[in-house]
């Protein structure tokens, strides 16, 4: 059954643990959020257990929970450290709701080092990168393939939108009149508007013509990015496949020392990075600046979007003659004029 006919987006479990998941994803989602990753590692677990032949709770010992982490090779701490705990946190709901004993969890997270700094890119890096993706060739399954993609990876550079937001936006959601973009029932279940300037616009009303020009529906809810008659929208995990399967290979980005490979995410980072480079290039105090970029974002507080300020050496450049323009009357040798 689909979500249109009314059933839970996180049905579908059919472990032992089902009934157990199913109460958890929505004890968790009564907080008002999506606990979309839970659910998907969740599946992971479910799946897991099903090809097993588990047919009973009483089934799930600790060899069996360490044999599913095992069976999932993550090799950055952080993303194992991720899927325990998620595993982790349903073993704990359940024995408080005693619809187990306890917890069959044994492993332990893994030492996470300092991780590599997300990758920059630059004004031109970008126009190459739009470029490749406007390329994309169409294919039996996707139409409008090369402007569908050129558009996903615009927002997410230009507006800084996660790739879950820009994945679910719908037609009605681009308001071209006031040139305001309406994100909603984000990460923790907030709605922001966002604004954009005229070439945000511009490939905006540009896209819309070419997309109901191929015979797309019109509605204002039908989503915005779909490949699918029925009105599917693309996936993350697609849209994340493409950006490094098929787009990032054509650019031949080198990366320099200390920083990740290009990751679509980093999009969102070039953003925040951006803007803070146009600050300094304008004479704004970021300071004065970062709880706007922080609601622009959708984030709860300004120290989340302190985490995308990767320190390059462009801004730091930046940043460094501001503080020579400050310093410099108090640098001067006493008795200077």
């Amino acid at each position: 059954m689909s979500r249109s006919q009314g059933k839970p987006r996180w049905s579908g479990f059919k472990s032992p643990l089902a009934h157990g998941i199913e109460a958890f994803l929505a004890a968790k989602r009564a907080l008002g959020r999506k606990y979309e990753s839970d659910d998907r590692s969740l599946r992971l677990l479910d799946a897991f257990l099903v090809d097993r032949g588990i047919v009973a709770i009483e089934e799930i010992t600790g060899e069996l929970v360490d044999a599913f982490m095992a069976s999932r090779p993550r090799v950055p701490p952080r993303s194992y450290n991720a899927l325990l705990g998620v595993v982790a946190r349903l073993f704990g709901w359940l024995v408080s709701h005693r619809m187990i004993a306890k917890t069959p969890v044994r492993s332990r997270a893994r030492r996470e080092v300092q991780g590599r700094l997300a990758h920059i890119f630059d004004a031109r890096e970008a126009r190459r990168l739009l470029e490749a993706a406007s390329r994309l060739p169409d294919n039996a399954r996707a139409r409008l393939r090369g402007p569908t993609f050129h558009a996903i990876f615009a927002l997410l550079y230009g507006l800084g939108l996660r790739i879950s937001e820009a994945a679910q936006l719908s037609v009605g959601d681009v308001d071209l009149k006031r040139n305001i973009l309406t994100v909603r029932a984000a990460k923790f279940g907030k709605t922001r508007l966002v604004p954009f300037g005229p070439k945000m616009a511009a490939m905006l009303r540009s896209f819309l013509d070419k997309r109901f020009g191929a015979g797309a529906a019109r509605s204002t809810a039908s989503l915005l990015f779909s490949f699918d008659a029925s009105g599917k929208r693309i996936s993350t995990n697609t849209i994340r496949n493409v950006f490094r399967q098929k787009v990032l290979p054509q650019l031949g980005i080198a990366s320099p020392h200390g920083t990740t490979t290009p990751r679509v995410h980093d999009l969102r980072h070039s953003f925040a990075v951006g803007t803070l480079l146009r600050w300094y290039r304008a004479g704004i105090r970021p300071a004065d600046r970062l709880e706007q970029l922080s609601t622009f974002m959708g984030h709860v507080r300004p120290q989340s979007t302190a985490v995308y300020l990767t320190v390059t050496a462009e801004l730091l450049a930046e940043a460094n003659e501001r503080f020579q323009g400050y310093a410099a009357p108090a640098l001067l040798p006493p008795g200077s004029p």
